[in-house]
């Protein structure tokens, strides 16, 4: 016999979520999702990073191209736009980092640049898509 009964393992798996709950609770609540379903549109930027130009601002009209995947918002490096998504926690992906969520348009826009090593960004063609 192992010399561990359920009620031992039971009052162990409720200690182990006890304390869960209690770093979740230290943590604070989550931020709260906007109530009308819109999100603050990031601040536009334009500026040189590692040698490449990057442009990040809104779109007229809200929206994009592809669905409005881009929430409104449009990144651009040395001119060629840079397909982006935003996610639904806030974050934004590229077609560059597709699996490296970045909190930030410019953010996302340095991350590709750092991927591109030096090479250029060739834009998509709507059959790829």
């Amino acid at each position: 016999m192992s010399g561990i009964t359920r009620r031992r393992a039971i009052g162990a798996a409720g200690a182990t979520l006890a304390a869960a709950v209690a770093v979740g609770a230290a943590q604070g609540p989550a931020p709260a999702a906007p109530r009308d379903g819109h999100r603050p549109v990031p601040d536009a930027f334009d500026e040189v990073y590692l040698g490449r130009r990057i442009q990040g601002g809104p779109t007229p009209g809200h929206g994009g191209h592809h669905g409005g995947h881009g929430d409104g918002y449009s990144v651009r490096i040395d001119g060629d736009e840079l397909h982006i998504m935003r996610n639904a926690d806030g974050t934004w992906i590229s077609v560059i980092n597709h699996y490296e969520p970045q909190a930030t348009p410019r953010a996302l826009a340095r991350a590709a640049v750092v991927e591109l090593q030096g090479a250029s960004l060739v834009p998509l063609a709507p059959s790829a898509l």
